[in-house]
């Protein structure tokens, strides 16, 4: 049976849920340093959440999408990072991401975003249209594991970087 997923803004009442499940869907990701939850705080806290929306199924929040600006060293604009997406680990494969992503582009686009961009698994985002792109991309992120999504078909080039929230993690670390 097909799960009834809901896919809404966050609300003011999200927030601590959204941190739980952000840190459940990340303590099991080996290439994670369990701080995402920090990240999405830091996003929010700056005021630059663009776009933040939550998947509830049968009234519970299982999901998180966030995107905020990004900037790039091209001067490019109005350019946003997906990231983190976040499902609670037992609803995973379950088409609540895909949800959670499809939305947040629709979304992006009725903003009047030119693109995307994430650092993420290549074999997933390829599945929504995310493209690795000659000549952009993170310093220090293999070219493999960062995605591009264009709205209409064309890309900057240079360096993306990402708010500083996402340094918020690092920051709790150490």
């Amino acid at each position: 049976m097909a799960l009834e997923i809901i896919i809404r803004d966050e609300s003011c009442a999200d927030v601590d849920v959204i941190g739980s499940v952000t840190a459940a869907a990340f303590a099991v990701v080996e290439v994670s340093h369990q701080t995402e939850q920090f990240i999405v705080e830091a996003l929010r806290a700056a005021g630059v959440l663009a776009v933040s929306l939550v998947a509830e199924v049968d009234g519970l929040v299982v999901g998180h999408i966030a995107f905020s600006p990004v900037e790039i060293s091209d001067r490019a604009s109005n350019w946003y990072g997906l990231g983190p997406v976040s499902v609670l680990p037992q609803h995973q494969r379950s088409g609540i991401g895909k949800a959670l992503i499809l939305e947040g582009l629709a979304r992006l686009e009725a903003l009047g975003a030119a693109g995307c961009c994430l650092v993420g698994h290549p074999e997933y985002y390829g599945r929504f249209g995310f493209q690795n792109v000659s000549g952009l991309g993170v310093q220090g992120v293999p070219d493999e594991a960062f995605f591009t999504y264009s709205f209409d078909g064309t890309f900057p080039q240079g360096d993306v970087m990402f708010h500083e929230g996402f340094g918020a993690g690092a920051a709790r670390d150490g």
